[in-house]
């Protein structure tokens, strides 16, 4: 089959299935609606599809009827985020302060595609291709469920992809090795003795506490850590105090860490603990660390799998459909799935266009895409399976 040709009749698809999966925004957790529309699309396609009791998501699956063979996972997730729209786009989201800002609808939108393509292709597709509509990616932890319970179980390999506001739209962004961070978040509560802010030497002030802390903690990445490892440690939140005359007695601190390395996590929290103690203790005030893993580095290391996306692209749509994706510090919690699925792989999907407008980042209320790249993220996902089971299907298992 002509992915690429296919892909372009079957557009007006795509794109009406993204306009739902917009006007109807849900969040981590709560993508019942969503699930609905993706479960009853699919099996309007003749898809059988695996639903769960007590979760959000589905898995479809597809099975070549040229024999039996690998399999081959596909996956996007489907969650919004709690942000209030202004694309100006006239399918916007009908739920306030709900979006998909990041780019989810487009994800599940071109998915639902490459399952009409690949399921008038089963009868040339040796193995199996499974498709992984994910709930809660934005809560960090949404794919584990699925590994968790056992339902990525037999796979031997796997792809995500994301749509991303820094490539050329259309152009699919690949890289070997380290990709996306890892993500870790934290908490810090001190504890001091609360006082008349007349009268500071009576009581601990844990806000002098707090604010020595969070300088302390940017030592670990200017002097802990080896300038060579990409370490970044941000606090975001801080919460303190009820008076203005009143010293008080606690504060408390959130933040994130995104590196690459496992070594150096592991250097963060145990470095974070000691300044968390220690200068507390020097305030003569108490602490508590609370330290969450939340996502691996996503890491492609299989170059045998993104040698198989670069040539699908090209193959699709000729020199330049592909480009070399450069690292970010953001993360995704497809990395889960990685840990679990050591061939796999992940890919950026170019959304900007500086013509269309779409220019905005991502988690921005007016972030939008040419939705031109729907069908090319279709066609490529259909490929890239297609070739991966071709190449695969004829070796021994």
């Amino acid at each position: 089959m002509n992915f690429a040709k296919r892909a372009e009749e079957t557009e007006s698809a795509i794109i009406k299935d993204r306009h739902f999966l917009h006007e109807h925004a849900e969040l981590s957790f709560e993508e019942k609606e969503t699930t609905a529309y993706l479960v009853s699309e699919l099996e309007k396609m003749g898809i059988p599809v695996q639903t769960f009791p007590d979760y959000t998501g589905c898995i479809a699956t597809i099975k070549g009827e040229k024999g039996d063979g690998p399999t081959i996972l596909l996956r996007a997730d489907i969650d919004a985020l709690p942000i209030m729209e202004e694309s100006g786009v006239d399918f916007a989201s009908r739920t306030p302060g709900v979006m998909h800002a990041c780019g989810h609808d487009c994800h599940a939108s071109i998915l639902l595609g490459a399952a009409r393509l690949l399921k008038e292709q089963e009868k040339e597709l040796k193995g199996t291709v499974k498709l992984l509509f994910q709930a809660a990616e934005e809560a960090f932890i949404g794919s584990h469920y699925y590994v968790d319970h056992g339902y990525l179980e037999g796979i031997d390999a796997a792809m995500g992809m994301h749509v991303w506001p820094t490539g050329p739209a259309g152009q699919v962004l690949i890289k070997d090795g380290e990709l996306m961070a890892s993500c870790d978040n934290f908490k810090i509560t001190v504890h001091g003795i609360s006082t008349h802010g007349s009268m500071p030497h009576l009581g601990k002030d844990a806000i002098v506490a707090a604010s020595s802390i969070l300088l302390g903690l940017q030592h670990i990445v200017s002097r802990v850590n080896d300038p060579l490892n990409s370490l970044v440690v941000s606090v975001g939140k801080v919460s303190a105090g009820t008076q203005f005359n009143i010293i008080t007695d606690t504060a408390v601190m959130e933040g994130t860490v995104r590196c690459y390395a496992k070594e150096t996590r592991a250097m963060v929290e145990e470095t974070m603990r000691r300044i968390v103690t220690d200068i507390a203790a020097a305030e003569g005030c108490t602490a508590e660390l609370e330290y969450s893993y939340l996502e691996p580095s996503v890491v492609n290391g299989d170059p045998e799998l993104t040698k198989i996306a670069r040539e699908a692209a090209e193959k699709l749509y000729g020199p330049g459909a592909w480009a070399e994706a450069k690292k970010a510090s953001g993360s995704e919690d497809f990395s889960y799935v990685m840990d679990h699925i050591p061939s796999s792989m992940f890919a950026f999907l170019g959304c900007y266009d500086e013509n269309d407008k779409d220019i905005y980042p991502l988690h921005n209320g007016k972030f939008r895409v040419n939705e031109k790249i729907l069908k090319k993220g279709a066609a490529f996902y259909a490929q890239f399976a297609a070739d991966y089971l071709e190449k695969k299907g004829g070796e021994e298992r």
